[in-house]
């Protein structure tokens, strides 16, 4: 299992994540506060805000493959400005 925060920047960025995890047999899922969504469907990660990062967690076995797939959303927080 392979948990990680993602951030989309664009429409075709959730159309091309939405399309990755339909290719995987296994379950993946994105959570916003309380909220648990199927990464699979299109409508419900439109329900989700957007303009926060999310988690996705993927239940598979090749974390390191994941992880690679999706590289471009994994958020990578701002840091401090000094």
């Amino acid at each position: 299992m392979v948990e990680e925060k993602i951030m989309f920047s664009s429409i075709d960025d959730v159309k091309n994540f939405v399309a990755l995890a339909n290719t995987k047999s296994y379950d993946v899922d994105i959570s916003s506060g309380k909220y648990l969504i199927n990464a699979k469907s299109i409508m419900g990660i439109f329900s989700l805000d957007l303009t926060r990062p999310i988690n996705v967690v993927a239940y598979c076995d090749d974390d390191e493959a994941f992880l690679k797939e999706i590289k471009d959303y994994i958020y990578v927080e701002p840091s401090a400005v000094q």
